[in-house]
């Protein structure tokens, strides 16, 4: 399995909720950084810690790259929080070792966050909408 075959399957098992399955994708010396927050993962405890994050609902692969020994992806999440339904971005780089990904790291964020005062020029910054998806690929 090449390094994004691994990385969407991967990433679809999450979606689906079917995590007994997220084991086949993954390496035995398998770990996980969280970029974030500092936090690493070996191959059971990261899968404990998706099964049993509190609120998962769904993870979207909005956009992904790759090729045989690396991939990486960007996802949008959404969970169940006090606040009703949390949205979340993830940025998501995989290598690979004999055909199962050996590496992850993670770097997530919140949505809609402001950026902070004074780090945009005086005026403001034109934000320009996104490209309606038409499905077609160049």
């Amino acid at each position: 399995m090449d390094a994004t075959s691994a990385l969407l399957g991967l990433m679809e098992a999450i979606d689906q909720h079917r995590w007994n399955d997220l084991e086949h994708y993954l390496h035995e010396d398998f770990v996980c950084r969280l970029v974030h927050t500092g936090e690493v993962f070996d191959r059971p405890t990261w899968i404990t810690f998706n099964a049993d994050y509190p609120g998962f609902d769904r993870l979207r692969v909005e956009q992904s790259v790759g090729g045989s020994g690396e991939a990486a992806c960007r996802s949008h999440v959404t969970g169940h929080g006090q606040h009703g339904l949390e949205h979340f971005e993830c940025a998501s780089f995989a290598r690979m070792r004999d055909g199962l990904i050996v590496e992850l790291t993670e770097v997530w964020t919140d949505v809609a966050q402001s950026a902070p005062p004074g780090t945009r020029p005086a005026g403001g910054v034109a934000m320009v909408p996104p490209a309606a998806d038409t499905g077609e690929r160049s």
